[in-house]
């Protein structure tokens, strides 16, 4: 059996690699939607995390230069939700 998250990971990883066609990113968009729950783990939250741990791994974002402006952006705005 599956675990559910590693699934979704998955999914996720084919949809943001530039090397899948179209047609696989829009059936991995389709399944996280119809049958996982729009991709959801309910791990998402940051309930329970090491907030040290959280807020170094965005940094660490912030700093990786093979990371995208997007996802540092998101990356900076949510260690200024933490402060």
């Amino acid at each position: 059996m599956s675990n559910t998250g590693n699934v979704i990971g998955g999914h996720k990883a084919n949809i943001n690699n530039p090397n899948t066609s179209e047609e696989s990113k829009q059936n991995s968009r389709d399944v996280l939607e119809n049958q996982l729950g729009g991709g959801e783990t309910g791990n998402d939250s940051q309930e329970g995390k090491n907030p040290n741990n959280v807020a170094g791994g965005l940094k660490a974002t912030l700093k990786n230069p093979n990371v995208s402006d997007e996802a540092k952006e998101s990356a900076k705005e949510r260690l200024n939700d933490m402060k």
